[in-house]
């Protein structure tokens, strides 16, 4: 069963290697891929992305959730608060970091804004309202919008070796 359930998405948890060949389509599309970095849609990269995850989900009780129709079998986004270590000023090291990943063929239909606005809501009903930090690549007008809508404000900005911004963003609650 799935953890959550909105109007039209179900949110699983990594349930193992029969999500990696979902997980390669998610991202095989190279404009998918555009602000996403190295990640590559090979079996390799994401069998070590879907490890990761399942760190996140072992180590810290959260991670990102494979999206799928609301009754069906296809991963059409993969959206979550996770925990990672990038190794990058300024530093996100340690924290819940939130990313939404959405198959291009489902862009425009509000997808990443409806999971994590249920995610978030689990989150901070299950682990307590606390900071959580996403970084997102100038340029990604989309991702950028998501993150104005879910209540995340930019606080810091780098510039990296091949020339793309990264901006960084912050979602602050209080505990009290």
């Amino acid at each position: 069963m799935p953890l959550l359930r909105t109007e039209r998405f179900d949110l699983w948890r990594p349930r193992g290697p029969e999500d990696l060949d979902g997980l390669c389509r998610l991202v095989a599309d190279e404009e998918t891929r555009r602000f996403l970095g190295s990640i590559e849609p090979t079996p390799q990269s994401q069998w070590e992305r879907l490890l990761r995850n399942a760190g996140s989900w072992s180590l810290y009780g959260y991670g990102a959730f494979l999206v799928r129709p609301r009754d069906g079998d296809e991963i059409i986004g993969n959206c979550g608060v996770f925990h990672s270590w990038r190794g990058i000023e300024p530093s996100m090291d340690d924290q819940p970091e939130a990313g939404w990943i959405v198959r291009r063929d489902h862009w425009g239909q509000g997808l990443a804004r409806e999971a994590m606005e249920a995610i978030l809501a689990w989150f901070d009903a299950t682990h307590g309202p606390r900071r959580i930090v996403a970084m997102i690549e100038r340029g990604n007008a989309g991702s950028q919008r998501v993150a104005a809508g879910l209540d995340f404000s930019h606080y810091a900005e780098k510039v990296q070796e091949d020339g793309s911004t990264l901006e960084f963003y912050q979602r602050l609650r209080d505990a009290g």
